[in-house]
Parts: C-alpha cells; sequence; structure tokens
C-alpha cells in the first residue's frame, strides 16, 4: 500500500488522473486483501491519510477552471470519474476522515488508546476489536517462571483477558440465557464480510468453557467444528493440518459427551426447541440436539485425502501427513461403535465404509507398520501422560463442564488385515446403501487380489453383476472398479492365469488413457481440449501418491500376458490374412518396433518386451527370459522368485508351441527326446503340450509310441475345397445377416446364432451405429481352430471401464466388457440380452 500511495503522490505532481484512477483501484483492492489476511475490523491508518489526501487534491482540481479547460479528454474523463468514486468511497469512512483531519499526528496514538481505555457500555464487546498485532507481543511473554512456587504460569493474551472479562463474574451469576446470547451472536457473523474465520474459532473454542449444560456444549461443539471447515482457504486447497487435529480432539470430545449422557440424541432431521439445550445434566427426558456425526467424519476423511493430494509426496511432510491416519481410524472405530450402540445402523455402514477405503490397499506388511506406529504413538503419550499431569484447558476460564475421556483413543487393529476387511464388508452388506455395498465390495475384490486370491476376487466379481450398471454409477466408483479390475488381472499373472490377465488389463489399455482411468495422471490429447472446469474437477479425483498401481509394473504384466498369446497365434496364422487378434495394442507396438530401422538395446518396458518377442519368435526362450527378468519392476513383487520361475515355465511352454507351428511343415517326423532338450522341458510336460496341439486340431499330426516320435500329416486343401469353404462361409454370414434383420423387425429374441457370428455381429452394430465417430475396438482372443481359448471382448461402453460375466444358453462362458469415451453407447442396446455384454475369466488354464 505503501508503493501504491507513492506512485499517486507521483500522479498528482503532474496532474495524471488517469493514473490516479488506477492508482485508487488498486489500493482498494489492496485493502481488502490487508483486512482479510490481518482478519482486523480497523482500517489502517494510511489508507485514511491517502483517502484525505486524494480528497484535497480533488479540491484543487475542480476549483482550478483553467488547468481544467486546458486538460485532455480521457484525463478529464479520469477527473469526472475520480470525483464520483471518491465520494461514493468516502462515505464509508466519513468520521475516520473527520478525526484524521483533527488531529492527524495522533491518530495512532489515540486508537491504541481507545483499545486499552474502552469500556464497554453493553453486557459483551466483540473479541474481534483487538488488533492481530496485540497477539505477537504478547506472545514472547507467555511464559514466566513463577520464582515463588517454581511453577509455569501461563500469561493470557489481550483477546483472552477481553473474553475473560466478559465472564470474570462468578459462575453462578453466568446464566444460561447469557452463554446462549453470545453463542447466537458469534454464529449469527459467521460467512459475513470481514468476519475473522480464525477469530470466530476461538470465540466459538472459549464458549465451550462456559457452557452451562453438557446440551449447551455439545450445540457449540458442532458450530466449532463447522467453523473450523471455514477455515478451507478454497476448493482445491486443504485445512490447516493444525486446524484439521483439533477437528478430530473436538469429535472425540462430541462423543464423550453422548456416551456420558445417553439422553442426550444427535440428529440432523429434527429441529429441537430453542430452549432444548438448557435441560442439565440431571434431566431424565431426550435433549435433541441438532448435528450429524456422519457428514462430520466425511468432511474430515475428505480434508485428510484432499491434503495427501496437495502435499509433494516426495517431501517429508507427506510421510508426516500419513502419520495423522491411526488418528482417524481412532475417531471413525468410536463413531460406527457409537451408532451402532444407538441402533443407527445404515449410518454405521457409512462409517464402516470410510474405514475400509482406508485399509483395502494396503499389503499386509504396510498394515503391520501402520499398527506398530500406532503402539509406538500410544507408549509415547503414555510415557508423556506418566511424567505430566495433563490439563484439560490450557489457559482462560476453567470449564464448567468437565468431560472425561470416555471413548478410547487408540485404534483396534486385528493381526490381519484380512480379518478387519472381512468384519466391515459384513456390516456394510447387511446395512449399507446401494452405493456403499458396491464400494465396499469392489474393496473386498482389490483386497482379496492383493493377497493373490484370485478365485475369490473373481467369483465377488461374477456373483456381483458390478460390471452390468458400473458405467451409470459417480465417477469415483468407476476409478475404483478399475483400480479392482487392474489388480485383478495382476493376482492372475502371479499367480499363473496369462488369459485371465491379459482379459483384464488390455481393456485399460486399448484406449491408452491408463493414467486418467486409474485417476493416477492427467492425461492430454491433441484431439480433445479439456476446459479449465474439467481439468480442475480432474485434478481433484486424483489419487494420492502412496494408493498408485505402478504403471510400470501394469504395463509390464499386459505385455508380457499379449506376448505369451499373441506370439504363437501369429506362428500358427502366418499365412492366413483373415486370423483373429487377440491384442491390438500389442501388435501396433510390434509393427512399429519392425519399421524401426536400428534396434538399439532396450531401454523401457516396452522395448524388453519386444526385444523379447523377437526372441521368442525364434524359438529362443533363454535370451528372451534374461530380457524380461532384466526388468526393474519385479522388484516390486513380494514373491519375485516364484513369478520369475512361472514366467520362465510359461516362455518354454510357448517357445515350443511357436517352434512347432512355425517348422512343423520342414518336418517329417521330431523325436521327442530332441524337443526335451531343446526347450529344457520334461518328457511329460513336452508331451501334454504336444498332444494338446493335437487334440485342439492346432498341430496337425500324430505320435508314433514306440519311437517316441510326432508324425507330422500334411494337409493341403484342393482348390475345390478351397471354393467350397469360401462359399460355406459367405452362406453363413448371409443367413445369420437375414436372421438378424427379421429378428429387428419382429423384436424377438429367440433366435439361436452361433455363438462366434452372434459376437461378431454385435460388434458391427455397435460401430454401424456410431456413425463414422470413434471406433471401438473389439477383439477376441483365439487359437487356430477350436482351441478354445477365447473369451474376452471389447465392445462399446460409457465413460468407463465395464466388464461382465455370465454364460449363453449353449453352456458357454461368454461376453464382453467395454470402454468408451463417448457419452452416449454405441451398441444397439434393444438387440442386445445381459448376457451378452459379459466377460469370462473363469477359464481354465492349459496345463
Amino acid at each position: 500500500m505503501t508503493i501504491t500511495v507513492d506512485q499517486m503522490k507521483n500522479a498528482m505532481k503532474i496532474n495524471d488522473w488517469v493514473s490516479l484512477q488506477e492508482s485508487f483501484d488498486k489500493i482498494n483492492k489492496q485493502l481488502e486483501k490487508v483486512m482479510r489476511v490481518t482478519e482486523s475490523d480497523g482500517v489502517p491508518n494510511l489508507y485514511i491519510k491517502c483517502l484525505v489526501m486524494l480528497e484535497d487534491f480533488l479540491a484543487e482540481a475542480l476549483a482550478n477552471k483553467e488547468a481544467k479547460r486546458k486538460m485532455s479528454s480521457s484525463n478529464h474523463k479520469a477527473l469526472n470519474s475520480m470525483k464520483q468514486k471518491l465520494k461514493k468511497n468516502n462515505k464509508q469512512y466519513e468520521e475516520l476522515i473527520i478525526k484524521y483531519r483533527e488531529k492527524p499526528e495522533s491518530e495512532e496514538e489515540e486508537k491504541f488508546e481507545d483499545e486499552e481505555t474502552d469500556e464497554s457500555g453493553s453486557e459483551f464487546e466483540d473479541p474481534s476489536q483487538i488488533a492481530e498485532s496485540s497477539d505477537e507481543e504478547n506472545r514472547e511473554e507467555e511464559l514466566e517462571d513463577d520464582v515463588a512456587d517454581g511453577s509455569w504460569e501461563k500469561k493470557l493474551s489481550k483477546k483472552d483477558k477481553l473474553m475473560d472479562r466478559e465472564f470474570k463474574k462468578d459462575p453462578s451469576e453466568i446464566t444460561w440465557d447469557t452463554v446462549n446470547k453470545k453463542f447466537k451472536e458469534v454464529v449469527a457473523a459467521r460467512g459475513r464480510k470481514g468476519t475473522g474465520k480464525f477469530e470466530q474459532v476461538e470465540q466459538l473454542t472459549f464458549l465451550t468453557k462456559v457452557a452451562k449444560t453438557p446440551a449447551q456444549k455439545l450445540e457449540i461443539l458442532f458450530s466449532v467444528i463447522s467453523a473450523q471447515f471455514d477455515v478451507n482457504p478454497g476448493l482445491n486447497g486443504h485445512m490447516p493440518i493444525n486446524v484439521w487435529k483439533k477437528c478430530v480432539q473436538n469429535m472425540l470430545v462430541i462423543l464423550d459427551i453422548l456416551v456420558q449422557y445417553p439422553n442426550i440424541v444427535v440428529d440432523d432431521m429434527i429441529e429441537p426447541d430453542e430452549n432444548e439445550t438448557q435441560k442439565g445434566a440431571d434431566y431424565n427426558g431426550t435433549i435433541h440436539v441438532w448435528g450429524n456425526l456422519v457428514a462430520f467424519l466425511e468432511r474430515i476423511d475428505n480434508e485428510f485425502f484432499k491434503s495427501l493430494q496437495c502435499i509433494d509426496p516426495h517431501a517429508r511432510e507427506y510421510v508426516e501427513r500419513l502419520r495423522d491416519e491411526p488418528m482417524f481410524l481412532v475417531l471413525a472405530q468410536n463413531v460406527q461403535e457409537y451408532l451402532e450402540r444407538v441402533g443407527d445402523l445404515k449410518s454405521a455402514a457409512k462409517v464402516a465404509l470410510r474405514r475400509v477405503e482406508l485399509i483395502y490397499y494396503k499389503p499386509q506388511e504396510v498394515y503391520d507398520s501402520m499398527r506398530k506406529l500406532a503402539e509406538l504413538s500410544e507408549a509415547a503419550d503414555g510415557e508423556q501422560d506418566g511424567d505430566e499431569p495433563k490439563v484439560e484447558e490450557s489457559r482462560g476460564t476453567s470449564a464448567f463442564v468437565v468431560t472425561p475421556e470416555l471413548v478410547s483413543r487408540k485404534p483396534a487393529f486385528p493381526d490381519n488385515s484380512r480379518a478387519l476387511m472381512h468384519i466391515l464388508v459384513s456390516l456394510i452388506y447387511k446395512n449399507g446403501d446401494d452405493r456403499t455395498k458396491a464400494r465396499a465390495l469392489l474393496c473386498d475384490i482389490y483386497h482379496h487380489a492383493l493377497f493373490d486370491e484370485f478365485s475369490v476376487a473373481r467369483d465377488l466379481l461374477l456373483m456381483s453383476h458390478l460390471q452390468d450398471n458400473i458405467q451409470h454409477m459417480d465417477v469415483s466408483t468407476q476409478i475404483l472398479f478399475n483400480r479392482a479390475m487392474a489388480q485383478v488381472g495382476l493376482c492372475a499373472f502371479r499367480v499363473g492365469l496369462i488369459v485371465e490377465g491379459h482379459g483384464c488389463l488390455s481393456e485399460l489399455y486399448s484406449g491408452g488413457r491408463v493414467k486418467e482411468l486409474l485417476a493416477q495422471g492427467v492425461s492430454q490429447s491433441r484431439y480433445h481440449e479439456k476446459t479449465p472446469e474439467q481439468e480442475r474437477a480432474e485434478r481433484r479425483r486424483q489419487m494420492p501418491y502412496h494408493m498408485h498401481i505402478n504403471l510400470e509394473l501394469l504395463e509390464a504384466v499386459h505385455l508380457i500376458c499379449a506376448m505369451l498369446l499373441e506370439v504363437p497365434n501369429m506362428a500358427a496364422n502366418n499365412l492366413d490374412a483373415k486370423h483373429k487378434v487377440i491384442s491390438k495394442t500389442f501388435r501396433r507396438l510390434l509393427e512399429v518396433s519392425k519399421r524401426q530401422t536400428f534396434t538399439g538395446p532396450p531401454e523401457n518396458v516396452r522395448d524388453h518386451v519386444m526385444a523379447a518377442t523377437r526372441a521368442l519368435g525364434k524359438g529362443d526362450f533363454l535370451k528372451a527370459f534374461d530380457v524380461i527378468s532384466s526388468l526393474d519392476v519385479w522388484k516390486l513383487l513380494r514373491n519375485r522368485e516364484n513369478v520369475l520361475e512361472m514366467l520362465r515355465a510359461k516362455i518354454k511352454e510357448e517357445a515350443l508351441r511357436t517352434y512347432l507351428f512355425t517348422y512343423c511343415s520342414s518336418y517329417g517326423t521330431l523325436s521327442l527326446d530332441q524337443l526335451t532338450k531343446m526347450f529344457d522341458l520334461s518328457d511329460a510336460q513336452t508331451h501334454s503340450i504336444v498332444s494338446k496341439m493335437m487334440i485342439h486340431e492346432e498341430l496337425h499330426a500324430s505320435w508314433d509310441q514306440p519311437t517316441r516320435c510326432i508324425i507330422f500329416h500334411e494337409v493341403e486343401h484342393s482348390r475345390l475345397q478351397a471354393l467350397a469353404f469360401q462359399l460355406t462361409e459367405k452362406l453363413s454370414v448371409l443367413a445369420e445377416s437375414n436372421e438378424r434383420a427379421v429378428e429387428a423387425r419382429i423384436g424377438g429374441g429367440g433366435l439361436d446364432l452361433p455363438l462366434r457370428r452372434l459376437d461378431n455381429q454385435e460388434y458391427a452394430a455397435g460401430t454401424a451405429a456410431v456413425g463414422g465417430r470413434w471406433q471401438d475396438f473389439s477383439f477376441t482372443q483365439g487359437r487356430q481352430g477350436s482351441s478354445g481359448r477365447s473369451g474376452y471382448s471389447v465392445g462399446g461402453r460409457p465413460q468407463a471401464l465395464g466388464a461382465g460375466y455370465s454364460q449363453d444358453r449353449s453352456g458357454q462362458s461368454r461376453g464382453t466388457g467395454g470402454y468408451s469415451g463417448r457419452t452416449g453407447s454405441g451398441m444397439r442396446g434393444s438387440l442386445m440380452d445381459a448376457s451378452v455384454r459379459m466377460v469370462s475369466l473363469n477359464r481354465g488354464v492349459r496345463g
């Protein structure tokens, strides 16, 4: 402000009213900022001095008519504008301007003396009238050594002295009406311009000490917490951490009161009487107090979540903030126990969900660390309490209503996180609403997958049918669904189920927006620009860093699964231009890799997998495994050795299959002993793999048992047979198209089309319905011939990654899952049965 005043003085010297007008607007904005930061109602003396200076200069300029005529048009216009603005603005500060004109030098001293000697004519004074600067002066003298008794005595600031002066009467003279009147005054000032947020919290906190009844103290505590929520600087910021901790402590005090006085009922649906809180502790009837424990708890949890979003995850402050997690779990545990005790099980289920969402993503090792941290914190608090007696009120008037600590201040953690999850989700499944149950189920699936319990996680997903309506849920639940599917895919890979793992992860990678789908980053697209509001909303949905799923590990698992499925598939269908593609994402990366003129050493995950793919295509399983095992992401797995051993076995198996597909035409016979030596497999394993290929008609050969050799059969179709096959295929397509047209006209759904054609027709209809817009990718896993390794497809789905599971009438598992960036569905919903839109996870794995 001082710089702005100097600029105004320079503009006065050259009679520049345009600059004066700009500086005047600037100093008014600066005044608002100063008032907001200092939380003071008093106007700075510098501003009043500036108004007086402007007023005098304006009067001189208006009196000098000759200079006024010589002004430019812009300067004259600015002069008239300043005349109106200054007149309107100075009406608010008339008394201060007159006071300054009378005693311009002693204004500051007089203001200070008024604060010291002012005697209140009314019963109460407003503590916010005291300048904030006095707090800094008194802060230096807060503690003094009492020589007489050798103890510490805490001095009060002027603000606290004023509040004490208001209630310095004998406790018997302070009535409920007195406190209630002051309480209503403070609450009425909430949200008004110029009301200090921290100041209001301090006033309400003081009123909790002088509350006359437990119900009145409870009512004021609810207002204290609401005022603490107002301290949040904005929608994108978070509540200050020290205020958040005080808020948690206030919630625990509320629970202490509710446990001590069971006749007090908290409810936000009933408007209590004005004198309801006047009923004392000896009142036997029910006392109703307005409040909502669950809403306050959810807001505290949201502020904790936002603070983790905003804090730099690589700073020590982030780790320190994570240490506050047991504090919230204590509060949630106590609130849930209270709600169960009073019979409000639906609200208890909501609180249980908040506890589940803090537990579900933690491996057992992290859970154990959190439990030990809580125990160490408890032990440290116990030692501190043993050394120094605990004082409930540190300064000012001692509380009239003393509240003992009745609820537990330490969380109860079972030894196993799975046991805690089971208790919490069982409560939610019985008493929660639909959204609460859905989120709890997804958290449960995620947690089972984290413990490598793939079959349990798969069965929960199959029985819930969440994939059918996940696109109709809120965005945060869709993100949780995507996270659960990603973790299920990782789990399937860890236990050796390559087909199932690829089916779960391929949908995430089909659109190229993995970060956005998992809320682990904001993706940028050259074809779609987001508005600032959309970007802010997306950033508010981001997951905190410690909850992230490692994207490099996810990409490595997805590409390795695709490699193990696609390399034999490409070798088997090398001459067939129309063969099915299992993973389009993998195929695109492989084509880009093949087009490179020079292939250097692998650097990232994709380069490693492409190098392994080239080696596996030649049957060199040792080189393929060495390249894959050199990735750094394997150190993120608990059972690294077991996973690499499983991967080595899978690579050898697929290398054998690829070798047979590629070179079967070059052999007449091939010895079993030769294959076992080439691929380091046992006789039983090699015999089993080759026999399955023969059974599935992938390999046209037979065993010669006496010589332990494979005899290959050359199967070449004649020209007439090839044309007959083509004609049969075209007639089949034509017949099914006619049946589909009849079904669309009559609205029937009873036409039993073959499974493969039905799927193809649905996706063709889906892409046609989009009308030339962004096309959804569709792909199905399959072996050459009728190997039965199929079951994952992708169709159109609005706004979310979805997957579904069921069986059709023929008993074969089938289905689709889908993801689309459009809000409208490209599928012909009227022609689709729910059982058609599902993904099968219960395919068996080749032995």
